[in-house]
């Protein structure tokens, strides 16, 4: 039987691969997940700003449909109460979500860093490796 293990490696069956493949397959490993954590970032970043962006807008237009009167809400149309209702919703649900991705975005952060952090080279690759978008 043991003559069996060494006739294999004599006849070269098993050869581990160099250190430098090694290191090369680390980094395109870590460099995916990097990618993929950089992308979700980037696209939770752009949907919060742009969320922002139209609640601020949102904002404006239901403080118009108020009107400025202290007693304004007694006069009100029905129909635009039903609006204003809608708008409310409309932007509690907005704003819900704009708390949710700011929870999601320091979790991708957290990601990126214990990335970096388990991987100690990790910086020097990603400034060697172009980030394709």
């Amino acid at each position: 039987m043991f003559q069996l293990f060494l006739r294999a490696r004599a006849n070269n069956y098993f050869k581990a691969r160099s250190a430098v493949r090694d290191t090369e397959t680390d980094h395109a490993r870590a460099a995916s997940v990097f990618r993929s954590i950089e992308d979700a970032l980037d696209g939770a970043k752009a949907e919060q700003a742009g969320l922002k962006s139209r609640i601020d807008d949102i904002l404006a237009r239901a403080a118009v449909t108020l009107g400025n009167g202290s007693d304004e809400y007694l006069v009100r149309d029905p129909v635009d109460n039903h609006y204003q209702s809608l708008l409310n919703t409309e932007i509690a649900n907005g704003q819900r979500r704009l708390n949710e991705l700011g929870v999601t975005i320091g979790h991708f952060q957290f990601l990126r860093t214990a990335l970096i952090t388990r991987f100690p080279d990790f910086k020097l690759w990603t400034q060697q490796v172009p980030h394709e978008r």
